[in-house]
């Protein structure tokens, strides 16, 4: 009989839920998704990103990056400016507005990281990250399996 409880795939699921859930109680003040920070926390080591770029970076599709960034603008965290050398592109910007949650968000995802690996040494915590390292393998966008 198979052991889901104690799978790999079933315990990084959970595991990803727990910290989403921890980290979406941290800044649902400012009403934001865990996604739109990672957008945003992008942008704020490097910003003028492409929608391109920025769904690589972040291994996630071009067609959910663009309603993040729809998001984003609409609530005028960042602003869409055309691309200097491709007309059919656009450069992703922080508003100030943007920019100045830095801190704050900074601060929230730091407590949620705190909580979760609470029971964790700061040796296991580096441990951890490396074997996530490991397991996520090459930084591509993922395609959803057809199974």
């Amino acid at each position: 009989m198979y052991d889901i409880e104690n799978s790999i795939g079933f315990l990084l699921s959970k595991g990803y839920q727990r910290a989403w859930g921890m980290l979406r109680e941290e800044i649902d003040k400012y009403e934001m998704t865990p996604p739109q920070f990672g957008l945003l926390a992008f942008l704020w080591r490097e910003d003028g990103l492409t929608q391109t770029e920025l769904s690589e970076k972040g291994q996630i599709d071009r067609t959910t990056i663009g309603g993040l960034i729809d998001r984003l603008e609409k609530i005028g965290l960042v602003e869409r400016r055309p691309h200097p050398q491709d007309r059919r592109a656009y450069q992703i910007y922080l508003t100030e507005r943007g920019r100045e949650l830095e801190g704050p968000l900074t601060e929230c995802a730091q407590r949620t990281l705190a909580r979760f690996t609470k029971d964790l040494s700061q040796q296991e915590v580096s441990e951890l990250r490396r074997m996530l390292i490991i397991l996520r393998g090459e930084r591509t966008v993922y395609d959803f399996p057809a199974c």
